[in-house]
């Protein structure tokens, strides 16, 4: 029954996370472009650099503002990984318990 629900729990999850797969990039791509405009408006001398820099800052984070259901496609990874780590120790539990049930015919 547990094998049954983590199985379900990981397909689930790997929908969600192709379905917002798209907003994810996008997210990525808008960080990483803040991120940019950020490191250059901090370096630019004059002030019309600042300000251009501060402008191309405020389009990137308001397009990843605008990506907030990427955040869900992010949690689906944060369940993918757990129910591979709660699978791989119930292999292990299950490959130990048969090793001790199995032993007098070692």
């Amino acid at each position: 029954m547990k094998t049954f629900l983590l199985i379900s729990l990981a397909i689930i999850a790997s929908i969600v996370l192709l379905s917002n797969l798209g907003p994810m990039i996008m997210l990525l791509i808008s960080v990483a472009v803040a991120y940019y405009a950020l490191r250059k408006f901090v370096v630019a001398e004059t002030v019309g650099k600042k300000v251009l820099w501060g402008i191309i800052i405020l389009i990137g984070v308001s397009i990843s503002l605008s990506n907030i259901p990427a955040l869900i496609g992010v949690a689906a990874i944060f369940v993918l990984y757990y129910t591979y780590k709660k699978w791989k120790e119930e292999k292990e539990n299950k490959s130990i318990q048969d090793d001790y049930l199995n032993w007098e015919n070692i």
